[in-house]
C-alpha cells in the first residue's frame, strides 16, 4: 500500500523557523523481513542491510517522527525501541525483530511538538521536548514487561519541571546525571540533573559559559589525555563551534577549550570514537548553505586543551547529515533524505573513512532538504538497528552477514552460523550440563543433557526462520536469530 502524505515540517535547528512543505510518497509495509536484493528491499534502496520490519506513523498514531533510543531488559534480554513522535513517545518490543509489537505510547506532557528526545538510564526513559512547558518526563520501562492489552496509553512515573522546553537530553550512565540542553536556563547550555534515583530527579546546577548547546555527549573520560582521566567531560555541539568542558564539579564547571572549523553552517551533533581520541561531528546546514556532498568533520582530541581539526569526509549524496553514533569501528549516521548510512572508521587515524552500507528510508530523493531519517540506534547486542524516520515512522534493519551473537557476557560463546546448519556453543567458565532451545512462544524445539563437556554442536538446519530462546544450564542466556 502507498500512502501520500502532505504536511508542514518546521525545521528549527538553528533557533530559527524554516517552514518546509514536504510531499512524500511513503510505502507502508506490514511487519515481515525483506532482504536487500539487487539494491532494493521492496521499494527502499539499500546496500548490506535487510529490512527486518517497519511500523508506519499511522500505526503509531502520529503525524511525524523524530528521535529514538533503545532499551534492553536486563532481566531477560528483551529489546525495545523507543520512538519519539510529535505527540508522545512510542514503545515497541523488537525481541522478535520480524514481528515487532507496538506496546503503546506515553503522550506528550503538554502540547504536540516536532522535537522530542529520549535517553535511558537505570531502566527508565527520560524524555524532553520543545513543547512549551514540557519539562522532563520519567517513565519506568519495566512496565513494558507486563503489557497485556497493547497498545496502551501510559503515564509518566515522575516529572521534572526545572525547565520548560528543551531541545535535547544527554545522560552519562556512569555518573547518573542527565543534562537538558537547549532550554531557557543557563543560556541554553547544559542543565544538570541528578537522576541516580530516577523517579526523584534533583536539580544540580548548569553550565552557561559555553552558550547554547544544541546537542552534547557527556562521558567519564578514559581517553588519551591523562590530565582528565576519570573526570566528567562534556563535548557540546554549540551552533558555531565545539565546546569542551570539565563538569565533574557541578557547582564549578570549567571550560577546557573550544574549536571551530571552516564553512560552518550549524554545528549540530557529535560522537566520540570508542577510544575517545577522535570526535565525529555533523553540521546540519552546510549542505544547504554551501552545497556539495554530505560533509562529516573529524577532530583529533588527543589533547583536550588543544583540540585539532583532523579531516573532512564527504559522502556519496548531497543529503543533510543529522545524528551519528559510533559502535566499534563503524559510524552510523541518520542522513535525512539519504536514509541510514554506515561508515568504516577503522583507519580514521590515517584520515580514511568509507561508506560500507546504507538503507534509504526516504525513497523520493537524496536532496539537501529536511525529511527522512532523523535518528539511528545501533547499540543492541542483537545487531538490529532502529531507524526513526520523520515521514515513515519506525524501521528495523540488520546486516545479514553478522555472526550469531556472542554470549561472552554470560560466560558462553556461540560460533558464527552463516549457512544455517550447525551452531557451536562453548563454555568459557563452566561445563555445560544442559542446553534447551525454545521458540519465543514457548515451544520446545531442542533439548539435551550433557556430562561436563565444554563444547556442543547443535544442528539447527531444520529450524524455521525466526528468533529462539537458548537456555544453558537452565538459565536463559541469549536469543538465537535464524535467517
Amino acid at each position: 500500500m502507498v500512502v501520500l502524505c502532505f504536511f508542514i515540517f518546521v525545521a528549527k535547528e538553528m533557533k530559527k523557523l524554516v517552514p518546509l512543505i514536504l510531499a512524500v510518497t511513503i510505502p507502508v509495509i506490514a511487519p515481515s523481513q525483506i532482504d536487500c536484493v539487487g539494491g532494493f528491499a521492496n521499494l527502499y534502496p539499500c546496500s548490506g542491510y535487510n529490512l527486518q520490519s517497519s511500523l508506519s506513523l499511522a500505526t503509531l498514531g502520529a503525524s511525524s517522527g523524530n528521535d529514538s533510543w533503545g532499551w534492553t531488559d536486563p532481566q531477560n534480554g528483551d529489546e525495545y525501541a523507543l520512538i519519539g513522535l510529535n505527540n508522545g513517545t512510542a514503545f515497541i518490543n523488537i525481541t522478535d525483530p520480524v514481528n515487532p509489537v507496538y506496546l503503546g505510547k506515553l503522550p506528550t506532557h503538554t502540547v504536540n511538538s516536532s522535537w522530542r528526545d529520549v535517553k535511558v538510564y537505570n531502566n527508565h526513559a527520560f524524555i524532553v521536548s520543545e513543547a512549551i512547558g514540557h519539562g522532563m518526563q520519567v517513565f519506568d520501562l519495566t512496565k513494558l514487561r507486563s503489557v497485556t492489552n497493547a497498545p496502551e496509553t501510559f503515564t509518566a512515573d515522575a516529572h521534572y519541571n526545572g525547565f520548560g522546553s528543551a531541545h535535547n537530553i544527554v545522560i552519562n550512565e556512569e555518573s547518573g546525571y542527565a543534562y537538558g540542553v537547549g532550554t531557557s536556563t543557563f543560556n541554553g547550555g547544559p542543565h544538570f540533573i541528578n537522576i541516580q534515583n530516577p523517579t526523584s530527579p534533583i536539580a544540580a546546577g548548569g553550565y552557561a559559559a559555553g552558550g547554547y548547546s544544541h546537542d552534547a555527549q557527556v562521558i567519564t573520560y578514559s581517553g588519551p589525555d591523562t590530565d582528565y582521566t576519570g573526570r566528567e567531560i562534556l563535548i557540546g555541539s554549540n551552533e558555531i563551534e565545539i565546546v569542551i568542558a570539565d563538569i565533574t564539579d557541578k557547582a564549578n564547571p570549567q571550560n577546557i577549550s573550544t574549536i571551530n572549523y571552516t564553512n560552518v553552517g550549524y554545528t549540530h551533533q557529535g560522537w566520540f570514537t570508542e577510544d575517545q581520541r577522535y570526535f565525529i561531528v555533523g553540521d546540519e546546514r552546510d549542505e544547504i548553505n554551501i552545497g556539495g556532498a554530505t560533509r562529516t568533520i573529524i577532530f583529533d582530541f588527543n589533547d583536550l586543551d588543544n583540540p585539532q581539526f583532523h579531516f573532512d569526509f564527504f559522502g556519496s549524496t548531497s543529503a543533510i547529515d543529522h545524528n551519528g553514533y559510533v559502535k566499534g569501528n563503524k559510524y552510523y549516521m541518520a542522513n535525512y533524505r539519504a536514509g541510514f548510512r554506515v561508515f568504516d572508521i577503522s583507519d580514521i587515524t590515517n584520515r580514511n573513512m568509507s561508506e560500507i552500507g546504507y538503507f534509504d528510508t526516504f525513497t523520493s530523493s537524496n536532496s539537501a532538504n529536511f525529511g527522512g531519517a532523523w535518528n539511528v540506534y545501533p547499540f543492541f547486542a542483537s545487531g538490529n538497528i532502529v531507524i526513526s524516520d520523520l515521514n515513515g515512522g519506525f524501521f528495523l534493519v540488520r546486516d545479514p552477514n553478522l555472526a550469531v551473537n556472542d554470549l561472552t557476557a554470560s560466560g558462553f560463546v556461540m560460533s558464527p552460523n552463516p549457512a544455517k546448519s550447525n551452531v557451536v556453543i562453548t563454555s568459557k567458565e563452566e561445563p555445560i550440563s544442559q542446553i534447551k532451545i525454545y521458540t519465543l512462544l514457548g515451544q520446545h524445539v531442542f533439548g539435551a543433557n550433557y556430562s561436563g563437556s565444554i563444547s556442543e554442536n547443535i544442528d539447527i538446519s531444520s529450524f524455521t526462520t525466526g528468533m529462539y530462546l537458548i537456555k544453558i544450564n537452565n538459565n536463559t542466556v541469549k536469543r538465537l536469530m535464524v535467517n
